[in-house]
């Protein structure tokens, strides 16, 4: 719904201040989106598919050129942009579905469960990736997943969504205070998760005879 791909049944977002509903086509300029399972043209190489993008996106190659070596750079895949994605682990995948993000410069990035499958290593080099995209690139990360302590490691404001309603939102220590009365320190997310879950279910249906 934050894409624009589809519309909610009730309530309203905004985007960089822009509706999606309303405004689809100028949101997908300013967004980029790494999905769960990334996908790419398995006999291009890496180089070749993020070149493939930034024509999509009207980008000349002398300009995309730069753009492309320093994304791959910044993923760590410079040393092998011209391996086939076939032969990519998935790891590598999930890295170049960054830097696919990064040759589009967008102000905000969604990724969506962005270190599911990936190994410890794999896992902590894509984390790393995820703050260097706010902190070094300047970007908003708007970062969905179920691993809540991956991301009460990346995270400056957390957001708790409870049967398609937003329940929560703000620093995950003002958080803790609301929910548990404590510093963020004592406590996970998780345990956040499962306080405002506990009181957001409905009263026990009295029992059948």
């Amino acid at each position: 719904m934050l894409l624009g791909l589809s519309e909610p049944s009730s309530g309203t977002a905004r985007v960089c201040g822009l509706d999606p509903t309303r405004a689809p086509v100028p949101v997908k300029r300013l967004v980029g989106y790494l999905p769960e399972n990334v996908g790419f043209y398995e006999d291009m190489t890496g180089y070749d598919n993020l070149q493939y993008v930034t024509r999509l996106n009207g980008v000349r190659d002398r300009d995309a050129r730069p753009r492309i070596e320093g994304a791959l750079e910044t993923v760590g895949l410079a040393g092998e942009r011209r391996k086939r994605v076939g032969a990519y682990s998935k790891g590598m995948r999930q890295r170049l579905g960054i830097a696919e993000v990064l040759v589009r410069q967008p102000r905000v990035v969604f990724l969506d469960e962005p270190t599911v499958g990936l190994d410890p290593d794999a896992t902590q080099r894509m984390l790393e990736l995820i703050r260097s995209l706010s902190r070094d690139q300047g970007m908003t990360v708007f970062l969905s997943s179920h691993l809540l302590d991956q991301v009460q490691r990346v995270s400056d404001r957390v957001g708790i969504m409870l049967a398609g309603r937003l329940v929560a939102a703000g620093p995950i220590d003002e958080l803790a205070r609301r929910s548990l009365g404590v510093d963020q320190a004592r406590y996970t997310l998780e345990e956040i998760f499962m306080r405002y879950f506990r009181q957001e279910q409905p009263a026990a249906a009295p029992a059948g005879r």
